[in-house]
């Protein structure tokens, strides 16, 4: 293999992190509020991908906090509801997580565009998004915008000098044994 193939294993990290505490309230909190019909705790748990256990410990704990309620039907049924402020948790909730991607997206915006003006002045003309992103519009609208030619994938076969590899956030820098020259690369994780 040359040092410009580049093959990315299909066990990459998953990067999908574990929600803390208030993230899986809010889930949980969000799987009701969208629920037209009553939903059941065992489907609940199984939604928010939450143990049985875990998912009555934070219903309970969105019934203290005012943000359900909870009435029993029968022996068998229990209907749960959002009150009033917890569609008020859930909007203030979704706002502020969407004004946190937003600012990310900028702060990764000018770190990638700075990533590849700096190729492009060491004579780069193309660049290969190596695995798969979360973030690769971003890679290929700062292309774009600095004349280079995009393109990505799982797989790169080529020795051309002129192409830059950006790997993915999913890519940690020792994925495999291929010794690349550290100019002609470079990995999402160090920004994200």
């Amino acid at each position: 293999m040359s040092s410009r193939q580049s093959v990315i294993p299909t066990n990459v990290g998953n990067h999908n992190k574990k929600m803390n505490h208030s993230e899986k309230e809010l889930s949980i909190l969000e799987k009701i509020h969208k629920s037209k019909d009553s939903i059941k705790q065992r489907d609940l748990a199984k939604i928010a991908g939450l143990s049985l256990g875990m998912t009555n410990a934070i219903l309970k704990r969105l019934v203290e906090k005012g943000l359900i309620t909870i009435k029993k039907v029968n022996n068998r049924n229990i209907v749960y509801a959002v009150s009033p402020q917890g569609i008020e948790e859930v909007s203030a909730r979704s706002y502020n997580f969407f004004k946190r991607t937003i600012k990310n997206v900028v702060v990764y915006k000018e770190a990638i565009d700075d990533i590849i003006k700096e190729a492009k002045a060491k004579g780069f003309k193309k660049i290969f998004l190596a695995g798969k992103s979360d973030i690769d519009f971003i890679v290929e609208h700062m292309s774009a915008k600095n004349h280079m030619q995009y393109s990505s994938g799982e797989r790169l076969n080529s020795d051309e000098p002129e192409i830059f590899i950006i790997y993915s956030e999913a890519i940690n820098k020792n994925y495999n044994k291929i010794n690349i020259i550290e100019e002609n690369n470079y990995y999402l994780k160090d920004i994200i």
